[in-house]
């Protein structure tokens, strides 16, 4: 018997089948959508993801970091397609320099807060700040965290950020301030609200909201990426981020929305 002539019908048909699947597959990831968000979202932004996905049956690929360091990959080809930044004026950067077609929009304002595992007592906490029992003061790296940013523009206004300067503890993104925050390696942070607010934290922490009316608005922006414009579901993630059962899931997080 002549067993290549035998097999060569089968092992055509599996070779054919095999191409199939992982030409269908490179084409799944390949549009896939990939989110950059801003870390003050790293816990929000996996609720949102869920909600999405039960509403439109997409999944979405969330890339978390600073909203700084998202800029610097996107404008090194990071094929993103979305953009959920913590501020605005990394989108608007991103859409004057030609990385998307549409302007950026307000998902979002984020809330402030000092925040601390331990109860320092929070009524005066510009002075508490100055004694000798703070020894280190979390803030996220204000050139590519805004609610770093915020923070360093509060203490400068509240008069006491030249005294504080040596007590700095500078996190990468407001997720590595969290991590200081809640496992006591500093003695303070400011934060976003969204750790207190979410159910996933079980650190007891103490915390006072921050008056908005003393650091600029922190308006958080999106917008849709070149390397989205062909990719449908980017589009339906825009505009689902904008509805109001998102927004319903912003304010369970401690999110102000327009």
């Amino acid at each position: 018997m002549n067993f290549r002539a035998y097999f060569a019908g089968p092992i055509k048909r599996v070779s054919l089948l095999l191409s199939f699947c992982l030409f269908a597959c490179m084409a799944s990831y390949a549009q896939s959508l990939k989110v950059a968000a801003a870390a003050n979202l790293q816990s929000i932004i996996t609720v949102l993801q869920k909600d999405f996905k039960q509403k439109t049956n997409i999944d979405i690929d969330p890339i978390v970091g600073s909203s700084g360091k998202l800029v610097a990959q996107i404008k090194n080809g990071a094929p993103f397609d979305v953009f959920l930044s913590a501020d605005m004026s990394f989108p608007d950067a991103l859409y004057k320099d030609g990385f998307s077609a549409k302007a950026p929009v307000v998902y979002a304002l984020g809330n402030l807060v000092i925040c601390s595992a331990t109860n320092i007592g929070f009524e005066n906490w510009e002075r508490t700040m100055l004694t000798p029992r703070i020894k280190k003061i979390a803030i996220a790296n204000p050139s590519v965290a805004p609610y770093g940013l915020a923070a360093e523009e509060l203490l400068k206004k509240k008069g006491v950020l030249d005294n504080v300067k040596s007590k700095m503890v500078y996190g990468e993104s407001i997720s590595q301030v969290n991590t200081y925050i809640t496992t006591g390696v500093v003695d303070v942070g400011f934060t976003t609200q969204a750790l207190v607010k979410d159910p996933a934290n079980k650190t007891t922490l103490f915390w006072k909201l921050i008056d908005p009316k003393t650091y600029t608005p922190i308006q958080q922006g999106m917008v849709i990426l070149k390397h989205g414009e062909t990719n449908p579901d980017a589009e339906k993630f825009y505009r689902y981020i904008l509805s109001e059962d998102a927004k319903k899931i912003f304010e369970q997080y401690g999110y102000r929305v327009q």
